[in-house]
């Protein structure tokens, strides 16, 4: 049975055939002529992810929620690589396919590490970047090291062979949602449903697999070795943190923007902290 696509009033579905290979569902709300604003989701979530920042926003911004290739509701890339410059790709070539030469861009877990390396690449396509709950690629080895310990949670989702049945299975998924959020609401009935039952296809539970598996051996060893140390971010940035991030507080210090720590704030700051979100999202040029 077809996975059952989240109810949103005003959100409009539709797919694109990238010339990056893969098909892309992208949820859009707003205005057609209203400021657009991309706004990428991270793991272990979808586009519905964005579903209070959205609601937040009203008339004034056209909001593009795609899912990354292989979850929620895209399709599988032909060369089942999700090496995070890939979803870059994959960003850029929906902004081509829609039209859009610039738009603001904001960008939640892996979603704000894709949204980093995009404005990285190409800033001329971005007006500004909202990076939200996530450790910057601008690292000290010295500090990766010392918080070593809290990337461990990967090491099942990446492991081969088992990790996608870690994902499919869905308690582990359920555990790291339950962890994650440290606001005193909470998740509401069928929130993590949505999200846990997404990750059960067989496609999603392997590209989980695949995309923890690509950062951990593909994409860490040149970060550690000092990549992105003559990179520097030219578009106005600015990176949320909750202080209550199992990821810690001290992986976003060292920032290249503005750099903002939220009380009483876990992961999941577009369901946690919608309205502060919404906010810095109007702020940004």
């Amino acid at each position: 049975m077809p996975l059952a696509m989240p109810q949103l009033d005003g959100v409009e579905h539709t797919w694109h055939d990238l010339p990056t290979g893969v098909r892309i569902h992208l949820a859009s709300a707003g205005p057609a002529d209203a400021p657009p604003l991309l706004a990428l989701h991270g793991w272990p979530q979808h586009w519905w992810s964005w579903r209070k920042v959205i609601a937040l926003l009203g008339d004034d911004f056209r909001v593009l929620c795609p899912d990354l290739r292989g979850f929620g509701w895209s399709g599988w890339p032909a060369d089942g690589d999700f090496v995070k410059e890939r979803l870059v790709d994959d960003a850029l070539a929906l902004l081509d396919e829609l039209g859009l030469d610039r738009v603001r861009l904001v960008g939640h877990d892996w979603g704000a590490w894709v949204a980093i390396l995009a404005a990285l690449r190409a800033p001329e396509r971005f007006s500004s970047l909202l990076a939200l709950s996530i450790g910057h690629p601008w690292q000290p080895p010295v500090r990766v090291l010392r918080n070593a310990y809290r990337f461990a949670y990967q090491l099942p989702i990446a492991a081969p062979f088992a990790g996608e049945y870690v994902v499919g299975d869905g308690r582990y998924v359920r555990w790291l949602l339950q962890n994650g959020r440290r606001d005193t609401a909470g998740w509401g009935p069928g929130e993590v449903d949505a999200y846990v039952d997404a990750l059960r296809e067989p496609d999603a539970a392997r590209a989980s697999a695949r995309m923890y598996r690509a950062f951990l051996t593909r994409e860490v060893p040149p970060a550690l070795a000092g990549g992105f140390r003559a990179q520097r971010l030219t578009v106005p940035a600015r990176l949320v943190h909750g202080r209550r991030d199992p990821l810690g507080r001290e992986l976003a210090e060292g920032f290249p923007g503005e750099l903002e720590f939220v009380e009483r704030a876990g992961h999941y700051l577009p369901e946690e902290t919608p309205e502060l979100v919404a906010e810095r999202i109007r702020m940004q040029a």
